[in-house]
């Protein structure tokens, strides 16, 4: 999946279902540290990916909160 199109469907998402996808992306990335711990990681560029994709969802969460703030 291109960046672009992860970005379209994250922007699609509600609030709720944001915070469901944030909360599995930062359990992905807990067991991405222990391999990279334990010396079992060998797609190290995932972690970053991972990463990455949690600043996206906080940054949507953030937006849509205000949003709704403003209206």
């Amino acid at each position: 999946m291109k960046s672009t199109d992860a970005k379209k469907t994250l922007a699609g998402k509600t609030p709720a279902e944001l915070k469901t996808e944030l909360e599995a992306l930062l359990k992905e990335q807990f067991g991405l540290r222990m391999q990279v711990a334990t010396q079992q990681l060998q797609n190290t560029s995932k972690l970053k990916q991972v990463r990455r994709r949690i600043a996206r969802v906080r940054t949507l969460i953030h937006q849509k909160t205000a949003e709704g703030k403003a209206a």
